[in-house]
C-alpha cells in the first residue's frame, strides 16, 4: 500500500473537499447518479468523454469515502448500481451552484477557448 511522505492536512476544509470530490469526472458521476443513472455501464455512456477505467477508478474512490453506496443484485450476470449516501446527498446544493455558474459563464468560457490552440 502507498504510504504518503507528507501528511495530509485534513483540518483544511478546501483540502478535504478537493481530496474527496477532486477528479475530472467525480462531479459528473455524482450528477448522473442523482439523475437516476445508477449502473456503471450507463454512467460510462452518460459521460462518454471519459474512459471506462477512469470512471471505475473514480467510482471506487467515491465508494471508499462513503459518498456513494453500491447495491449488487443477486442475478447472473451480476448487476450493480450506485446510489448517493446520506453524506453524498449533502454535495447536491454545491453541484447545483456549480451547474448554475457554469451555465451563466459558458459563453465567456467558449469565447476564451476560441483563442486556445491545441497542438
Amino acid at each position: 500500500m502507498y504510504e504518503r511522505k507528507i501528511e495530509e492536512n485534513l483540518d483544511c476544509g478546501i483540502y478535504v473537499a478537493s481530496r474527496v470530490f477532486g477528479g475530472k469526472w467525480k462531479c459528473c458521476i455524482l450528477d448522473a447518479i442523482n439523475r437516476g443513472i445508477a449502473r456503471p455501464v450507463d454512467i460510462c455512456n452518460y459521460i462518454s468523454e471519459a474512459s471506462k477505467r477512469v470512471i471505475e477508478i473514480q467510482l471506487a474512490e467515491l465508494l471508499f469515502f462513503g459518498i456513494i453506496e453500491k447495491c449488487a443484485e443477486d442475478t447472473y450476470p451480476k448487476k450493480s448500481a450506485y446510489t448517493l449516501s446520506e453524506v453524498g446527498k449533502t454535495i447536491l446544493p454545491i453541484l447545483s451552484q456549480m451547474d448554475e455558474w457554469g451555465l451563466s459563464h459558458s459563453g465567456f468560457i467558449k469565447e476564451r477557448q476560441k483563442g486556445i490552440q491545441v497542438s
